[in-house]
């Protein structure tokens, strides 16, 4: 194995930047619409935020796999089972976090299962971003360790299609692919509870559900192929073409592919795989040619560096901090009807500060992403220059 590329690092980083970016607005009500997902079949910018970050989970899989092969099956599934729980029981905690709630002037605990005084009973959700991360590092490091590259590729192949496959038979045959003829929610209702389950689309549907987990192993996978291609080739314009040639074929498979099985994040299609899996290998092709072939680096890439190196905590961290300091809370204003309104620092920052810098929400609300998007830098940047680097 070659020594690891720069460019790989500065990928997962840029990729963790924007995920803060697009998770941290000022007003959910007020976004530029590159800065959105797509309403439900499609993929704008944001929806490429995820499968990317899969994919560098994969790129970095392919530099400790061979330590961990070295060390044996039992050191290897201690090390794989371990950061799995850890990573999925982090998600599962800031789901829940911070235990307690706002009802009216009452702080209370926020049970497994609890009822707001509007008399709706809310449960906490199990599924999530980190979960999900946890859940495919896990089969795609089992599935890479034990059937190697070439049984990997098959792997792959027949989960995709295995996918379309129960997507198109099992559900609503007026339309197998829409939020409610989808077969995964029937799974996620019987598996985890109606209560559990996101509620964001107005509806019990998950969109880190059980069945279109099974596609985003693969993305995983590919992310490990390329990464362990990478390495193995070494630095040459033959390894750069090849990997670029291997992007364009991919994108345009995907793109064929959703006329037939629609590019769709929200469940996670086969096609959306193969076509985010392309677009990714082509910006990581860009990368190495910038970086590693003509070394241009500098500030911009500084700055997405430092993110890569702390990647899952500081993710972790942009959803801690705002729970935390919605816990503190004051009296903002007093409302027509004679009711306090009250806020808290972000919420506050937000609207005294962001939003009064355009007649544009958008503006105000983008403007209040970015600054989030440095606050969080500066804590990376100096986490780094003290050499800190918290992994899981």
């Amino acid at each position: 194995m070659q020594k690891r590329y720069y460019s790989l690092d500065v990928f997962r980083g840029a990729t963790v930047a924007f995920m803060i970016l697009v998770n941290n607005p000022g007003s959910w009500s007020n976004l530029y619409s590159p800065l959105a997902h797509a309403p439900w079949h499609g993929c704008t910018p944001t929806d490429l935020v995820f499968p990317f970050f899969l994919f560098a989970v994969g790129n970095a899989m392919a530099f400790v796999m061979p330590r961990l092969q070295v060390a044996g099956t039992r050191a290897f599934l201690k090390k794989v089972i371990t950061r799995s729980i850890l990573i999925f029981a982090i998600g599962l905690f800031l789901n829940w976090y911070p235990f307690v709630r706002w009802d009216g002037v009452n702080l209370l605990a926020k049970s497994w299962v609890y009822t707001t005084s509007s008399g709706n009973e809310v449960g906490i959700r199990i599924p999530g971003v980190l979960q999900r991360i946890a859940i495919c590092y896990l089969f795609a490091s089992l599935i890479i360790y034990f059937l190697k590259i070439r049984g990997a590729l098959v792997a792959s192949v027949v989960i995709l299609l295995l996918y379309w496959i129960l997507c198109a038979s099992l559900g609503n045959p007026a339309d197998p692919y829409s939020m409610n003829g989808y077969f995964g929610n029937a799974v996620d209702k019987a598996v985890l509870g109606e209560l559990h389950m996101y509620h964001g689309e107005g509806l019990a549907f998950e969109p880190e559900g059980i069945m279109s987990t099974l596609p985003a192993i693969v993305q995983v996978i590919f992310g490990y192929f390329v990464g362990f291609y990478i390495h193995s080739k070494g630095k040459s314009y033959e390894m750069l073409a090849h990997l670029f040639v291997a992007g364009c074929l991919l994108l345009f498979t995907g793109i064929t592919w959703d006329l037939a099985f629609p590019i769709n994040k929200k469940i996670w299609t086969s096609s959306y795989v193969v076509y985010t899996t392309g677009l990714a290998i082509m910006v990581i092709s860009v990368l190495i040619f910038t970086i590693e072939f003509k070394e241009k680096r500098g500030l911009w890439s500084r700055f997405f560096d430092v993110f890569g190196k702390n990647a899952l905590f500081i993710f972790a961290f942009s959803a801690f901090l705002p729970r935390t300091l919605a816990l503190f809370r004051w009296v903002d204003h007093v409302n027509d009807r004679g009711e306090k309104v009250y806020t808290s620092a972000l919420p506050w920052f937000y609207q005294h500060v962001c939003k009064p810098v355009s007649d544009n929400l958008k503006t105000g609300s983008l403007l209040y992403a970015i600054c989030m998007i440095v606050v969080f830098w500066l804590i990376v940047y100096v986490l780094d220059k003290k050499k800190i680097y918290i992994k899981v």
